[in-house]
């Protein structure tokens, strides 16, 4: 069972228990709860405080927890006359005028983030498994930056100098092109490029983008009204020569690419064309969007890494992207943004405008995490854990589903396998889904009709190299059933 399981079976047990209690009458102490219902004291905790935001006990520090007044009209009581519903039909003309549903926008992000059921692997989402997260170090780092001298203080609306700082010379390198003056703090990869895309295109342009690519980016560009315009890539990344065409075609300013363990594809982008990306996009007038979302996910076996594009421009042509998210948390949503000139203006202007800043208890707590020598610690045990993850993969892909997988990189942590022509990814999903293991179809990640079905298939969110193998296992009775 899991936690969240187990705290909503125990929530429930106690609102039963509590019915029966007088006004004012103390519950069982926190270790006789433990004991008699056999879970762990964070159980009861989350438990009792369920309770208190419901209203139904009231915990007094030193005391402990007591029945709450007014327990009939709270959750879990005597059940109070139910109102009536309103009529919302009416929302439904006055959301018509809007583009279209948004729904349909977020769905694949929504798919993306999906926690499947606790019998069902999870071969889908792009976190980590708990596991691999540093969860002590960043209660530790979080503790640490609560206690920093104007810690809940207003931060400066480009984020901490301190962590600009960090991020230019982690882009950048200590003597590169980039300082903490072209650097501004996000929201996390997501809201990053959400940034980006509101404030270097204007409403309607095209926007040229990878293809296939990250279906996140995609909705991302759509929400903002703008036209993704798909580029083929292969193995070598973005074809350049498609690029400098598409670019003729659209007189696009923006393009949007992952040069390092492409999301859904792992390519890499070689050397040859990384300084072509550079010229076209500079003859042409535009901006280079680098999604660096995996560089801290290289695994353990993997060659040296190129550095970002960034690092290697000297004209304010990339407006690179980075984030901390996947190697530290799900809930560490910070990341920068790197420009330079009157596009980082346009940047700032777009966040502050948004957001305001992103927190600064969560600023502190990132430059606790980063200045912590078990950071780096941590990220050598993650690149040898995705390593372990893919070997497995890729061996029972070859046992299970041989002929599927094509090419691949060491880094990332997802495989992109190629199905048979008319296979319905859907379908197989669907199928993968009630054989207990979660993938992702290959449709989303294409801006247009795809030139074949794929499956996308993460092993970063899996406990362990052998429940990798055994989805694997699932996911080929999933596949004997739609494909045959």
């Amino acid at each position: 069972m899991n936690e969240r399981s187990s705290v909503a079976e125990l929530a429930d047990s106690l609102r039963r228990e509590v019915e029966r209690y007088p006004e004012g009458r103390k519950l069982p102490s926190s270790r006789a709860l433990m004991e008699r219902h056999q879970v762990s004291p964070g159980t009861v905790s989350r438990a009792i405080a369920v309770l208190v935001a419901e209203g139904l006990v009231v915990s007094r520090p030193g005391a402990g927890v007591f029945r709450a007044a007014a327990f009939a009209a709270a959750p879990g009581g005597p059940a109070a006359p139910a109102a009536r519903p309103g009529d919302l039909s009416w929302q439904e003309v006055a959301l018509s005028a809007d583009s279209g549903p948004r729904d349909l926008l977020a769905a694949p992000v929504f798919a993306t983030l999906r926690v499947p059921p606790p019998d069902v692997i999870d071969l889908n989402s792009g976190y980590p498994h708990a596991s691999l997260l540093p969860e002590r170090l960043l209660a530790a780092a979080l503790a640490r930056a609560g206690r920093r001298p104007g810690a809940w203080d207003r931060p400066p609306t480009d984020g901490l100098t301190e962590l600009r700082g960090w991020f230019a010379r982690d882009i950048g390198g200590h003597a590169g092109p980039i300082s903490a003056g072209d650097v501004l703090i996000t929201s996390g990869g997501q809201g990053g490029l959400t940034v980006a895309m509101r404030s270097l295109a204007a409403p309607g342009s095209p926007v040229l983008v990878e293809s296939p690519t990250y279906s996140g980016i995609l909705a991302v560009i759509r929400a903002a009204g703008l036209r993704p315009v798909p580029v083929p890539i292969d193995a070598d990344g973005v074809r350049t020569d498609l690029l400098a065409d598409a670019f003729e075609a659209t007189r696009a300013r923006v393009f949007v690419c992952q040069p390092l363990f492409q999301n859904p594809t792992g390519a890499v982008l070689s050397p040859a064309r990384r300084a072509e990306v550079l010229r076209i996009a500079r003859e042409a007038g535009a901006f280079v969007v680098e999604d660096d979302f995996a560089r801290l996910l290289v695994h353990a076996d993997a060659p040296a890494l190129p550095s970002p594009l960034a690092a290697d421009d000297r004209d304010g042509v990339v407006v690179h992207l980075r984030s901390l998210t996947k190697a530290a948390s799900p809930n560490l949503r910070v990341g920068a943004l790197t420009a330079r000139g009157p596009a980082l203006a346009r940047l700032r202007a777009t966040q502050v405008v948004d957001s305001f800043f992103v927190p600064r208890p969560l600023q502190e707590a990132t430059l606790e995490l980063v200045a912590d020598p078990a950071w780096a610690r941590h990220l050598r045990t993650l690149g040898a854990e995705l390593r372990d993850r893919r070997t497995a993969a890729v061996a029972a892909l070859h046992r299970e589903l041989p002929g599927l997988l094509g090419a691949y990189r060491p880094g990332g942590y997802h495989l992109w396998l190629r199905l048979p022509d008319g296979t319905d990814d859907a379908a197989l999903v669907a199928a993968a889904l009630r054989a207990g293991v979660q993938v992702t179809p290959g449709r989303p990640y294409h801006a247009a009709e795809p030139p074949a079905p794929h499956l996308r298939l993460s092993y970063a969110a899996a406990e362990s190299p052998a429940q990798v193998a055994e989805g694997i296992h699932r996911l080929r009775a999933a596949y004997e059933e739609s494909v045959g």
